[in-house]
């Protein structure tokens, strides 16, 4: 029973992702760790409960029933540890130490850099993580301090902003549009290459909420990688949508059918309540709200 009332919480922790993702690699993925240590991990509280927790299938690692009665109990220390960190980082005066910040791919690409060198300037005791994930990451956990969301964040227990809209539109490379030609109204964009989404739900449920639902098949060059789509539109490879004011400033892309109005993404900046005492928190909460505003629309 000592034993376990002094149980590490990072062996929880690291059963609990493995639990929830499946696999030692995309629980090593979403921990920020690795594989050997997070079997490490998982072995040492097997033999700490005295208990197998996982047994290895074709599909991964699957719970054993001891394991699913426990993840009720390690999902409720993990949401007291983050309750925990939380408290403790709203106590923090200084303005100095790390704030996390998660964004999608194309905002810490295109957007991020920039805002993070002024940042960076003015005040050097605050160092910067920078998260490029179109997953969302939760922020009453700690994964992330602060995040950019271009959805309203339906979690409880954080303060949110909207910033404004980024304008989209279609836009191809300048060698792509010498070859196959510039449509004429949305019609001509049959036969043109579109480049798209593959299979991430969570890129499809952005798409339907702009009031758009085309099919898989409607995209000939797919992929789920907002970078990785940018790229191919550079390259080339066909017409896709991209962020108005970014691609403008690319002087290999144009833009196709710009009087075809598309809807506009919003902009949501959002924090934990308990961070928002965090000087450094604030400060950089502050400093993204206005550089992110100015780069949107009202």
């Amino acid at each position: 029973m000592n034993d376990l009332l002094g149980l590490d919480w990072s062996l929880v922790r690291s059963f609990l992702a493995v639990a929830e993702t499946g696999s030692l690699s995309a629980a090593a993925r979403a921990l920020g760790s690795s594989q050997p240590t997070l079997g490490r991990h998982v072995a040492a509280l097997e033999a700490a409960l005295g208990v197998a927790l996982f047994e290895r299938r074709r599909r991964g690692l699957v719970p054993t029933e001891a394991a699913r009665a426990l993840m009720p109990e390690a999902a409720a220390m993990r949401r007291a540890a983050g309750r925990l960190a939380l408290a403790a980082a709203g106590r923090d005066t200084r303005l100095a130490g790390t704030v996390r910040i998660t964004t999608s791919v194309a905002v810490a690409h295109h957007l991020m850099p920039a805002i993070v060198a002024g940042l960076r300037r003015d005040a050097p005791e605050i160092e910067i993580e920078l998260v490029a994930s179109d997953t969302s990451e939760n922020l009453l956990f700690r994964e992330a301090d602060i995040a950019v969301r271009m959805y309203r964040p339906a979690q409880l227990d954080v303060v949110t902003r909207h910033l404004g809209e980024f304008e989209l539109g279609l836009f191809a490379a300048r060698g792509y549009i010498a070859r196959a030609g510039m449509p004429e109204g949305p019609a001509g964009l049959d036969g043109h290459v579109m480049v798209g989404f593959d299979r991430s739900d969570l890129i499809r449920e952005g798409v339907r909420a702009l009031g758009l639902d085309p099919p898989k098949g409607f995209f000939a060059v797919r992929c789920d990688d907002q970078g990785v789509c940018w790229e191919l539109l550079r390259a080339g490879c066909g017409i896709g949508v991209a962020h108005a004011a970014v691609a403008r400033a690319e002087p290999d892309l144009v833009r196709v059918l710009p009087e075809l109005a598309l809807p506009h993404l919003p902009v949501w900046l959002t924090a934990p309540l308990a961070l928002r005492t965090s000087p450094r928190i604030r400060f950089v909460f502050d400093r993204l709200a206005t550089a992110l505003e100015a780069l949107a629309s009202p």
